[in-house]
């Protein structure tokens, strides 16, 4: 984030928590800016302004946020984003249940880097005709360990 940037993202806090920035001088905010600028300067600022929005519609106390609970909201926002092999694996099985019939479709509503994993709706299609004993253990465990990988 360069220290434009961060000059937006305090303005925001500004805004949300006026009471406690009225006190601030312009060697405070300057301070301010080249702090956050230091530690956020790795950060994209539309990832640092979703965390600090974030923070303000959570924020039940009434304080402006400290740099580790903006890093702390980055992280966990970043986490929600990622599916796990178990939910990837229950979008494959929602998708071979119709896949007998339109495989193409099912295919087309799967993500893309679990369609890069299956390979093509023929995959699906197949899938579709296993017998469901081999295909929650042998295609399961095999799909899950692709993944994860």
């Amino acid at each position: 984030m360069t220290k434009k940037e961060t000059a937006q993202i305090l303005e925001i806090l500004k805004k949300a928590y006026p009471n406690f920035y009225k006190g601030f001088s312009k060697e405070d905010s300057k301070d301010a800016i080249d702090l956050w600028t230091t530690m956020f300067e790795d950060e994209d600022v539309f990832t640092v302004a979703n965390a600090v929005k974030a923070h303000i519609a959570m924020d039940e106390k009434g304080f402006p946020p400290v740099i580790g609970q903006i890093k702390s909201k980055i992280q966990s926002l970043s986490r929600k984003s990622v599916v796990t092999e178990f939910e990837a694996w229950e979008k494959v099985k929602n998708a071979i249940r119709n896949s007998l019939y339109d495989s193409g479709e099912e295919y087309a509503k799967l993500p893309e880097n679990i369609q890069r994993l299956i390979g093509s709706p023929l995959t699906l299609r197949q899938w579709a005709m296993l017998d469901i004993s081999e295909l929650d253990s042998v295609v399961q465990s095999n799909f899950m360990r692709s993944y994860k990988a």
